[in-house]
């Protein structure tokens, strides 16, 4: 009788065992934009999407999907990217465009206002438009087949392994739970503390030495604000808000942090890893900074005592029409975090494959916001490399053309985002003499003659998805 039961219970391991070791064509880390829009992409490119054995399976840390971030800008190359993964008219047709930006200097009173290229093309489809995040995610996910994304999956481990006489290399991943899945092809999308950029060697990003207060505020009734970005400029501080509909109004509050031993300064630790800081004003209108730092980290946990920190003492001298839209904002829609980049520079050298491993989106080039392409570069990452894996012949080869052809544009994307937030920030932690003149570039040429130019890389075009002449669900097992 011992027997019999130890082998049915070996029996009874071994059928788990099975059964928890998965086939996949192309595995995706990250249910977010950029796992999302990877998935759809390489389903529209003619590579079979499902949960099962040949497909592709999106690996999901979550119980369910998770809009990090109240809402984001999408500029013409989104929407370009968006237009190729077949899902732009289900947002166009429920999000307003709008062209113009206005920046006001608290310290002049000046303000500076500027257009958003709106009339390089008579698309409607391709305006700048600000909508929920979460609209955006669930687009995306409706493009995909039941079974798709796998929640509650965490990876922890990852390897590569070729059998005798194959020239080609299988991702072996093991999650959690215990799962082995194995992929012809990974591809990371995993965020800015991405486990698959660590595997491939890539640097931790950067801080910027600025943080972001984020929110979503919402007037029941309607706000009446007009369809434009507002942005108030400030020593070391800089606030924007934009309506994403009749109801919704998107804000940031933009502050500087502060180099260690600066005890001047006020903390507030953002998340339990990272405290940041501020400088009080050194213009007119005074910074009242709080010196507690145990209230700073509650602060940062919780809803409430964050807004009240933000109409307060950090940000409490902005015009009343800001802080009137801050005080509505919904308390689950409300985040305070560091802004990381990458070095352009350990993008165009960084080891960002190995073999069939990539990543993607933030995990790839992590990015400050200051001209929104976040969201927007990590679509035009999914289009290029869905259309780069379904035109090689092995999906090392795919992802070896995805890199390529990406690495410029992504650096000079990062670059060009650092430098925008730097200069409209009044030049990071810098005072004095050069802090002036950082102010006066800003206002007298950033804004009129620099920023138009950064604005051209908003127009750029990924191109369109093609499913390869009777090649339905590819595959690279030939």
């Amino acid at each position: 009788m011992a027997g019999g039961g130890d082998h049915a219970f070996g029996a009874a391991a071994e059928a788990a065992a099975v059964k928890d070791d998965v086939d996949a064509e192309v595995v995706v880390v990250g249910g977010g934009i950029a796992g999302l829009a990877t998935a759809v992409a390489l389903r529209r490119a003619g590579v079979e999407t499902s949960g099962g054995r040949g497909g592709v399976l999106v690996l999901e840390r979550h119980a369910e999907l998770r809009a990090m971030g109240a809402a984001l800008t999408i500029f013409p190359n989104g929407w370009f990217a968006l237009r190729a993964l077949g899902v732009a008219h289900k947002l166009t047709s429920r999000y307003e465009a709008y062209e113009t930006s206005k920046a006001t200097n608290l310290e002049t009173g000046a303000t500076q206002v500027f257009r958003f290229a709106g009339t390089k093309s008579k698309d409607e489809d391709v305006r700048v438009r600000a909508l929920d995040r979460k609209a955006l995610l669930e687009a995306l996910a409706e493009e995909l087949p039941p079974g798709t994304i796998r929640f509650s999956s965490k990876l922890v481990s990852i390897d590569t392994e070729r059998a005798a006489g194959d020239a080609s290399e299988t991702v072996v991943l093991r999650l959690d739970d215990g799962a082995v899945i194995r992929a012809k092809a990974l591809i990371g999308c995993d965020g800015v503390h991405s486990v698959v950029a660590r595997w491939l060697g890539l640097p931790d990003p950067a801080s910027s030495g600025r943080s972001a207060v984020r929110g979503l505020s919402v007037f029941p009734g309607g706000h009446g604000v007009k369809r434009e970005l507002r942005q108030f400029l400030s020593q070391g501080l800089r606030a924007g808000m934009v309506p994403i509909s009749d109801t919704d109004i998107y804000w940031f509050l933009v502050n500087d942090t502060v180099p260690a031993g600066k005890s001047s300064i006020k903390q507030v630790t953002a998340h339990s890893y990272h405290t940041t800081s501020f400088r009080a004003s050194e213009c007119q209108t005074r910074h009242c900074i709080s010196n507690s730092l145990s209230a700073e980290k509650d602060a940062a946990g919780d809803p409430a005592k964050t807004l009240r920190e933000v109409t307060g003492d950090l940000a409490g001298h902005m015009p009343s029409e800001y802080l009137d839209v801050v005080r509505h904002t919904d308390h689950g829609n409300l985040s305070w975090a560091p802004l990381l980049y990458r070095n352009p520079f350990s993008i165009l050298t960084c080891a960002a494959a190995r073999g069939p491993v990539t990543v993607a989106g933030d995990a790839f080039h992590p990015m400050t916001p200051d001209m929104a392409q976040g969201g927007c570069s990590a679509l035009e990452d999914a289009v290029v490399l869905a259309r780069s894996l379904a035109a090689a012949a092995t999906p090392a080869d795919g992802v070896a053309a995805y890199v390529a052809a990406r690495r410029w544009r992504a650096a000079w994307l990062v670059a060009g985002a650092y430098l925008s937030g730097w200069v409209q920030q009044g030049g990071t932690n810098v005072r004095g003499v050069r802090g002036w003149v950082v102010k006066v570039f800003r206002d007298w040429v950033f804004y009129p003659f620099v920023f138009p130019r950064l604005a051209d890389t908003m127009w750029f075009d990924c191109g369109d998805l093609v499913a390869p002449c009777g090649d339905e669900g590819k595959s690279h097992a030939e």
